[in-house]
């Protein structure tokens, strides 16, 4: 069945799943640990609709013949078409803001990169971008201070925070629209802090998306496959 974007509340978004554009390295710490250049301008791709899959559910995929990394990410749902987007209008088109996983295989990305070749078997596979629930837009103030973690097996892994981006989201949106027109439906990944490594199956996941306010979108999710 078709993955659909929701709410917190349990509204379903008006509009079906498009397709999920994606920043590499928009965290320098994450760059460097992976020993790649900090970029000077954002670094985009496309994973299909049907790389999504509900977050909460049993992560499984091909973890028993692959290194399936983990880089959790501020994701935010479109709300109105996008087009050669100034920054101004494209922080107004945001509908909701959520998590997500971008897995990586990423022995396979390395061979990949190695010979100058895409990317997308490595970032495109069927249930490669565990998504969650949205919350909506208008629900979270001060949005641009919003901070996330990882703890797997209660270690925590990964915390980033949207101030820490090298493009901020209205510049990257911005950027997203002078190349790919961006409709409702469609999701942003916004990039991953450092601490990425490869998830081990069975492990248990638990994810929160902490607000100015103090409240939190937390997630709970374990390795399956």
């Amino acid at each position: 069945m078709p993955f659909q974007p929701r709410f917190a509340d349990g509204q379903s978004f008006d509009h079906a799943l498009g397709k999920v554009v994606c920043i590499g390295r928009n965290y320098a710490e994450h760059a460097r640990e992976l020993d790649n250049p900090v970029p000077d301008a954002p670094l985009l791709f496309i994973k299909p609709a049907t790389s999504v899959v509900a977050l909460e559910e049993p992560l499984d995929g091909p973890f028993a013949r692959s290194d399936v990394h983990f880089e959790t990410e501020l994701a935010l749902l479109i709300g109105k078409p996008l087009r050669a987007a100034s920054a101004e209008e494209a922080q107004q088109a945001v509908a909701g803001v959520g998590l997500a996983l971008d897995l990586t295989l990423r022995d396979v990305q390395s061979a990949l990169k190695k010979k100058g070749h895409p990317w997308e078997i490595a970032k495109g596979f069927d249930g490669s971008c565990p998504l969650s629930v949205f919350i909506a837009l208008e629900e979270v103030p001060e949005w641009s201070a919003l901070e996330f973690t990882l703890d797997i097996d209660g270690q925590r892994r990964q915390h980033g925070k949207v101030s820490d981006m090298l493009f901020p989201i209205p510049v990257l949106l911005a950027e997203m629209s002078q190349h790919f027109t961006l409709e409702p439906g469609d999701v942003i990944l916004t990039g991953t802090p450092a601490g990425v490594g490869k998830l081990e199956q069975g492990t248990s996941l638990t994810f929160e998306l902490k607000l100015p306010n103090g409240e939190a979108l937390s997630v709970a999710t374990r390795v399956t496959g």
